[in-house]
């Protein structure tokens, strides 16, 4: 298994003034939750708010890899991160109006046309079964 590489030019994306680390692990675009979930809900403690969603939702923590990044103290942290897929289905978990702005967002920057997810979807913001 390859470690996770952080290139600092590419390890980063900005969404609304709001960093989104983003490392790459096996050869793959991951995305840390917690920036996703702050992202979305504005939320003082969104590690709190991941928990919770966590408790309501078990099986999202099935789609979680824990990778080390790089903390608010600097320090290397392990993190819950997901793939793009898997970032669709989070972002789906949670009821906020940025949503579809941000799955578009994360769309772009990979080059991806549109998420499947996206386009199965309405506006109800769930997973479609």
């Amino acid at each position: 298994m390859k470690e996770n590489k952080m290139d600092p030019k590419k390890s980063l994306i900005v969404f609304q003034d709001k960093k989104i680390r983003r490392p790459l692990h096996n050869d793959e675009c991951y995305f840390s939750v917690s920036d996703i979930i702050a992202i979305l809900t504005d939320s003082k403690d969104e590690l709190a708010y991941w928990r919770k969603l966590k408790q309501r939702e078990p099986q999202l923590v099935t789609i979680c890899h824990g990778l080390k990044l790089p903390a608010k103290d600097s320090k290397l942290r392990y993190v819950d991160c997901v793939n793009i897929r898997n970032a669709f289905r989070l972002i789906q978990s949670i009821l906020s109006p940025k949503s579809r702005t941000l799955q578009s967002f994360l769309s772009s920057t990979l080059g991806h046309t549109a998420s499947p997810m996206i386009s199965a979807s309405t506006n109800t913001n769930t997973v479609p079964r």
